[in-house]
This record gives structure tokens, sequence and C-alpha cells, in this order.
């Protein structure tokens, strides 16, 4: 019987199609079943394998997720409410934060002012000759109340201090003349005037007054407004939250050197603070004034920390310098002389050396006014008509609105035999 099979012959050319018989060629038919089991192995080797890999993928997602904590969390949106092992539930957040703050800052910009302050000083050369240096500093004022007479602006004492002139520009781009109502140096807070009948009727009626907000119930995280004359570009926002509560901050001067202690606590703010912020307002989502910024407290190396005065810690102090009497300067040939000479005591210098912050009574001049009311050598000045002064620049820039003749009440520290102070007042006729 002939051989079904037709056995592979290593003398064919494979691409001849056959051998040298005239017999069709039924093909390898051992070889083809042979091919096939191959196939099947490997197909079963590799379901085998991706089966196994596919088990130790879902070991190591549990083992990763339930034992060390790996893995990436779940977006807020998508958590459920589902109980977890521990019996903890997930909570589902829908509330959206939002910083559109354009509603709020629509209705306090109208309360916010530009301050303009010009100084003239005089400066001496290398050769010894003295020639006069005019200055122009910015800041922000915040317009707080309105009498039958003037509009009433708080902002920073260090803002309007030894200027010559002041110029305040509203909402509406109209910038008048402005005089120092009072001031309080150790709390950094002045308050200027502005004579209603110097605004027209349609400035007048694009103004608005601050609302002021309770800073004592400030929380750390809440969200946080400032608004100011930032570089004396003219009124700008940022945002921010309330970063921390009843800091001390020391300040060095300039000018002098000196470092100081602020008067008050402060709030602090990520909220960008530059220099043109100070005696701006930082308000609260309401539109509520809850501080008065100051951009002095900033240091060149600082970022995202900016400091505010609350508002709740000097609402009295405003009151009380609501109730003075405006002042104007007086020319420099009529003003008025204490006739002392005295030295600055500093806040961090008198915690030092165990003295009131003040003006240090060095010498008395014979026959002047503080002569003639008693005053002696080593009393610490510490207040001229109720504002508070904390050097002798201070002592001297309320002078300057007061002319010769001129009575002043001082508030002195007196020194007593048991190393302690006394405070007492006294009257003083300028001379």
């Amino acid at each position: 019987m002939d051989n079904e099979y037709n056995y592979y012959n290593p003398d064919k050319d494979c691409r001849s199609g056959g051998g040298g018989g005239s017999q069709p060629e039924r093909g390898p038919v051992k070889k083809k079943h042979k091919g096939a089991a191959m196939v099947a192995g490997v197909a079963g080797l590799a379901i085998l394998f991706g089966a196994v890999s596919s088990a130790v993928f879902l070991a190591s997602n549990v083992v990763g997720g339930r034992i060390l904590g790996l893995g990436s969390s779940p977006d807020a949106s998508s958590v459920s409410s589902d109980q977890v092992d521990s019996g903890t539930s997930l909570s589902r957040s829908t509330t959206v934060v939002t910083s559109d703050v354009s509603d709020v800052v629509e209705r306090v910009m109208p309360s916010i002012v530009s301050i303009t302050s010009m100084s003239v000083e005089e400066v001496q050369s290398f050769f010894g000759t003295t020639w006069q240096k005019q200055s122009e500093g910015a800041g922000t004022g915040i317009i707080i109340s309105e009498n039958d007479s003037e509009l009433l602006i708080v902002t920073n004492n260090h803002v309007v201090e030894n200027s010559d002139a002041l110029t305040v520009t509203f909402n509406d781009e109209t910038s008048v003349s402005a005089d120092i109502k009072g001031s309080d140096a150790a709390c950094d807070v002045a308050l200027l005037a502005v004579p209603t009948e110097s605004l027209s009727a349609d400035t007048l009626g694009s103004l608005a007054t601050a609302t002021l907000g309770d800073s004592t119930k400030l929380k750390v995280g809440e969200p946080a407004i400032a608004i100011g004359n930032a570089l004396g570009y003219g009124q700008s926002v940022t945002t921010g939250v309330i970063s921390a509560l009843d800091r001390s901050v020391a300040t060095t001067d300039s000018r002098t050197g000196e470092t100081k202690e602020d008067g008050v606590n402060l709030i602090q703010t990520d909220a960008a603070i530059n220099e043109g912020n100070s005696g701006g307002a930082l308000v609260n989502v309401n539109g509520e004034v809850i501080g008065i910024n100051s951009a002095k407290l900033i240091g060149d190396s600082v970022e995202g920390i900016g400091y505010a005065i609350p508002i709740s810690d000097v609402s009295d102090l405003i009151q009380g310098l609501m109730n003075q009497e405006t002042k104007e300067k007086v020319d420099e040939d009529d003003q008025g002389m204490i006739g002392i000479t005295g030295i600055s005591v500093s806040d961090a210098f008198s915690q030092q050396i165990d003295l009131p912050a003040g003006v240090y009574v060095t010498e008395i001049t014979s026959g002047g006014g503080a002569d003639k009311a008693g005053m002696t050598k080593g009393c610490i000045i510490t207040a001229l008509n109720g504002n508070s002064v904390d050097s002798m620049d201070a002592l001297q820039g309320q002078l300057e609105y007061y002319a010769k003749g001129e009575t002043v009440t001082l508030t002195l520290q007196i020194p007593q035999t048991n190393g302690e102070y006394k405070e007492q007042t006294v009257d003083v006729t300028l001379g």
C-alpha cells in the first residue's frame, strides 16, 4: 500500500513549489499538525502569563493601598459617603470657593483715597554747602466720617508726619489739600480733615463713608482684601487670608536707625501690601474695614507677609482724634518752642534701661516756657495735647502747628525717689 504521508525532503527548494515528480504535492500534513500544537502552546503560555501578571498587579495594588497607604487620592467631587473599615464616613463637599470680590470692592472703593505728601529737608553736601531737597511720598486713607464742615480720613501717622503739604485724591480723581486733625505716633494713626466746602457736589455725591467692622471676631484663615494706593500708582486690590492675629513687630526707622515695637498687636495677612498701601483698608468679605494696612512693617526680604492695625484696637483713639480741633501749620518763623533739649527714648531702648518711651529732657532753657512751667531735667515727655510722641521728630512735628504765645499741655513722666515714674500734666506757654 502506498504511503499516505509525504515527508519533508530537504533537497527540495521551498521556492520551487515541488519536486521532480508529476503528482501534485498535498503539502506537509505532518508539519501542519506540529505547527498548530506549537501555536496553541504559545497561546496558552501567553494566557497563563497574563493571568499571573494580572493577579500580581491586583495584589500589589491591594497591599500598597491598604498596608502602605500608596495610591492617588480620589477627586473630591467623586468621593462617596460609604463607610470605610475604620467606621469613619467620607464626606462629599459641594462648596464652591470663589475669588470674585468685585462686588465688595465696588462698595468700598468710594471710601478710599490716595494721599500725597510733600516735604522739604535741608541737606548738607560733602563740601559743607547746604541745599533744600524736596521729596514726595504716597499713602492711602479711609473716609470714616463727615461732620458739618469736614470730611474725616484716617491713615497711618508715618504717611503724614514731617510733611509740609498734604494732597488727597478721591475716587473721581479730584484732588484737594488736607490738614492733620490729630495723630498718635505710638499707634501709628493719624486723622486728616478736608473742608467740604472745597469739594463739588458731584465729588461729594460720589464718595462714601467706610463701614467699620469688629476685628476682635476675626478668625485665622478667613478671607481678607487689601485696598490701597500701591507704589503711588492709584488704587489697586489684592486678596488673601488672615494669616495670624496678635502679632508684635519691631520696626527700624530708616532715618534714625532706631528700633521700636509697634504700639498695638497686629493682624498678619498674605494679601500683598506694598509702599503706598500704608493707611489703606483691610476689609472682610462683607466690605467692613477690619484693619489699617501698614507697609512700613514689611522687610525687603519678606514675601507673603503683610500687617494691619486692628480697627477695634484704635477705634477709641480715632474717636478722640475726631474731637480735636483741626490744626494748620504755621510759618517756620512763627512756630513756638517749649524751651528744652532732649533725646528720643524708643520702645526698645526704654525696655533695656527701664524708662518710659518718649522724649527724655536733658536740658531746660533758662527763661523758656518749660522753665516757667516748672519742668526739670530727667522728666520724659510722652504726649502733647493728648497726641502721643515717641521721639524728638514726633515732638517737633507736633509743634509745627502751634505759634509763639500759644499754650500746650504736655504729658510728662516724672522720676520718683524709688526709681519709678509718675505721670503728670503741665501747661507750657510756647516761646
